[in-house]
């Protein structure tokens, strides 16, 4: 399993917890999965259709006591 990169966004409400995820993303090598963890229920909506448009890999997206948690591969 390869490592995961966990970027904590509670607490913060959109574009907040995309933006952090934008800019580690950029950071990271191509194959390095990100989890955001968000309290935004905008998130589960907002990450996957960046992730889509920009090209990279929706790995998982779940829901555990109001936290989403959302993982991403980069993939360019």
């Amino acid at each position: 399993m390869d490592t995961v990169k966990v970027i904590d966004a509670r607490g913060s409400y959109c574009p907040g917890p995309l933006m952090e995820l934008i800019k580690n993303i950029r950071r990271e090598v191509v194959g390095t999965v990100l989890e955001v963890w968000s309290s935004d229920r905008g998130s589960a909506k907002d990450i996957p259709e960046w992730v889509a448009r920009a090209g990279h890999e929706l790995v998982s997206s779940t829901e555990d006591a109001g936290v989403y948690k959302i993982q991403v591969k980069k993939a360019r």
